[in-house]
């Protein structure tokens, strides 16, 4: 893990090699969110967990999501990352556009065991309507591969675990394989002396800790299960069996895209924070509403407070993610250093299912190419899918347009990067 002898190269070693996209829902409130300077000197409340990793970060204010109107929750997700507008139905006679992840995937995802890896934290199964008249699979999906094929997300830390490191077979056959073994890397402890043999020093010890931190998550989800008839009241957001607090949740759904990332199973990965439409509360933090309710706040203080609370929360656990990536060496920087993550949401003002304004930032990639510390506002509405098309011409994907794009964002790459 996780550079291969290919890319091991000087040249590969300072290139961006993976692309991940974080999306939480129902907007924000900016007064605790925007940046007052075109630096990151003081972050905003909602921002501050990512003060120390502020040279990893550009925030920026002024996306908007034309094809997102004429505004709903569903448009809001299903816009986030095709920038396409979506046919009203409550059928399966549903039509979108193929996302940015799924262009990545099919020029640089065939290198790795899984093309792109989808991932959620909530496990709706609805079908049928679910806002105003759109098919629940446009809150449901984020990824779609093509204009009529969303991609299912999986948000149960057991199953993607299996996902990333089973040994085949159904779901069946690997939970028996399981129980018969104390771990899953039991069964391949041969194969990991042997390859220790073959390699210096240095890679025998990343060995021991990729393979160490395989472990600890393994243990955590086998915890988890283990404890999961304890908790009486589970939220009624999350799949059964995943840990009761959702900040326990989202860490180790985090902790295996870094082993995803670590271990070059995949290069692009999507993440659905939460869910469109959720009533999730989040006792955990001092909000114990729902969370969709107290974002029609209707100008009340008390709501926007609460509201910029659960975006604090959220940005928290992506700044311990982003720790965690920018600690793991690869090559001449880090596992960060050679990543760029997109966070946003597809809804601006939530009280009014609006489009614009998006709260959006890039993370990662400084190893001599993101240009990160700073707010970038522009003086007119722009086009998420302007991000888009610079994150993509980024990891090598050399398109010209995206969607409704107008241009590249230069203030984001230094141009012969790109």
């Amino acid at each position: 893990p996780a550079l291969t002898a290919s890319a091991a190269t000087p040249a590969a070693q300072g290139k961006l090699r993976r692309i991940g996209y974080v999306y939480v829902p129902m907007g924000y409130y900016p007064k605790h969110w925007t940046p007052a300077d075109p630096t990151l000197d003081n972050l905003p409340t909602s921002l501050s967990p990512l003060q120390d990793m502020a040279e990893h970060i550009t925030v920026f204010s002024g996306f908007d999501l034309k094809n997102a109107y004429p505004g709903s929750h569903a448009t809001s997700n299903s816009a986030f990352l095709s920038a396409a507008r979506a046919k009203l139905t409550e059928s399966s006679d549903y039509y979108l556009g193929t996302t940015v992840d799924q262009i990545a995937a099919k020029q640089i995802g065939l290198a790795t065991q899984l093309p792109s890896l989808e991932l959620s934290m909530d496990l709706l199964s609805l079908v049928g309507q679910c806002d105003n008249g759109y098919a629940c699979v446009y809150q449901n999906s984020l990824s779609w591969s093509s204009p009529t094929t969303p991609l299912p997300a999986e948000a149960h830390p057991r199953l993607v675990f299996e996902t990333l490191f089973g040994e085949g077979g159904n779901s069946l056959q690997r939970r028996e394989a399981l129980r018969q073994q104390a771990s899953l890397l039991d069964g391949v402890t041969n194969e990991i002396v042997r390859l220790k043999q073959r390699v210096g020093a240095s890679d025998r010890n990343k060995i021991d800790q990729y393979l160490e931190s395989v472990r600890d998550v393994e243990r955590r989800i086998l915890n988890t299960e283990a404890s999961v008839n304890d908790n009486a009241l589970p939220d009624l957001d999350s799949p059964n069996g995943v840990p009761a607090i959702y900040g326990d949740h989202a860490r180790l759904m985090f902790d295996l895209q870094v082993l995803a990332f670590q271990g070059d199973i995949t290069r692009i990965i999507t993440f659905q924070l939460a869910r469109e439409t959720s009533n999730r509360t989040y006792p955990e933090i001092g909000v114990p509403e729902p969370h969709h309710p107290i974002t029609h706040h209707g100008g009340n203080l008390e709501k926007l407070e609460m509201v910029a609370k659960i975006n604090q929360h959220h940005v928290a656990l992506f700044a311990e993610f982003l720790d965690k990536m920018a600690a793991i060496p690869e090559g001449e920087g880090s596992l960060l250093d050679h990543s760029i993550f997109l966070y946003g949401s597809g809804m601006g003002d939530p009280d009014r299912h609006d489009h614009s304004d998006l709260p959006i930032l890039v993370a990662g990639g400084a190893a001599g190419r993101h240009r990160g510390g700073k707010h970038v506002r522009f003086e007119k509405e722009t086009p998420l899918s302007n991000l888009h098309l610079t994150l993509l011409n980024s990891v090598g994907v050399p398109l010209e347009t995206f969607a409704d794009s107008t241009g590249r964002i230069d203030e984001l790459f230094d141009p012969v990067d790109l």
